[in-house]
């Protein structure tokens, strides 16, 4: 007789949360569904998931609880907070938090889940939007080897590149240093463009060259495009990075570490979210230099 899939509680339903609840869904996960707007609730529902009614409630209702939320003070309402998961959750349940958050918030809320008896994993995740949808992402993961091996069948379930990099909170150190690489090469790819297309050189054909050489990256690949398309609806919003690349400044600081290129591209991101593209792609760094009209690429 096949075992049982756990039941798997997923609480964030956003750009991301959303494609990744559905690949559960999909998977055969029995799933508890809770969203702040109803619409992806209702959407999922349809698909086979139960709605949630409060984060308690979801809690316990699931043998696993999954948070994909914006920042860290939300994770920490929803954990912790009034009719939060740590009213309802299990003795032997799972949480696991795949958003990306400060990793001392990571460490708070798995103390206090802990004297439920429930174990934590930390498992930010990158690929975007596209990743998500694609069961693509990668997962990297914090918390003991017993837990991860748990989690192992829900992580295939929604990515490719799964690495237990170290004990809880190393998950969240590791996307940490994810997000300064993403977003330092796309400013990085933002400035080469601009210069190509205000220079009168066809920024197509410029992309098709760097891809040849040690320039080659999936930042020029996709938001490289995106850029000369002027694409710019969110696989993953300005201000979510912005967010990221502070929690990665803050950490570089408890360490003793200036890191310039990671506050430099903060402060772009604070550019243009002052320019109201807070919610637009964050390869929209483009905008913050001219942009004539796109180059033929005849």
């Amino acid at each position: 007789m096949a075992q049982q899939l756990p039941t798997v509680g997923f609480i964030g339903l956003g750009i991301m949360g959303k494609p990744m609840a559905r690949n559960l869904l999909r998977a055969g996960y029995p799933l508890v569904v809770l969203n702040r707007s109803r619409a992806p609730m209702d959407e999922l529902v349809a698909e086979g998931a139960q709605p949630g009614a409060s984060p308690q409630d979801v809690a316990s209702r699931s043998d696993v609880i999954i948070t994909m939320l914006p920042d860290s003070p939300d994770v920490e309402s929803v954990a912790l907070g009034a009719n939060g998961i740590v009213a309802g959750i299990r003795d032997g349940a799972m949480w696991i938090d795949m958003s990306t958050i400060a990793p001392a918030t990571t460490k708070h809320v798995a103390a206090e889940l802990a004297r439920k008896g429930v174990t934590s994993l930390d498992a930010p995740v990158s690929g975007g939007e596209k990743g998500a949808i694609d069961a693509a992402l990668s997962i990297m993961v914090g918390g003991s080897d017993d837990a991860f091996a748990r989690a192992q069948p829900i992580f295939a379930a929604l990515g490719k590149n799964i690495v237990h990099v170290g004990e809880l909170g190393a998950g969240q150190v590791t996307k940490a240093c994810n997000q300064i690489v993403v977003g330092v090469t796309i400013e990085a790819v933002a400035e080469a463009l601009a210069l190509a297309e205000l220079s009168g050189v066809d920024p197509n054909k410029v992309r098709a060259a760097l891809l040849g050489g040690f320039a080659q990256s999936k930042i020029l690949e996709v938001h490289g495009q995106r850029m000369i398309d002027r694409a710019f609806n969110p696989g993953f919003k300005a201000r979510l990075h912005r967010k990221d690349m502070n929690i990665a400044a803050d950490a570089g600081d408890e360490r003793g570490m200036d890191l310039v290129a990671a506050k430099l591209v903060s402060e772009r991101f604070d550019e243009l979210i002052a320019r109201g593209g807070g919610d637009r792609d964050h390869s929209a760094l483009r905008t913050l230099y001219p942009l004539p009209d796109p180059v033929s690429a005849g």
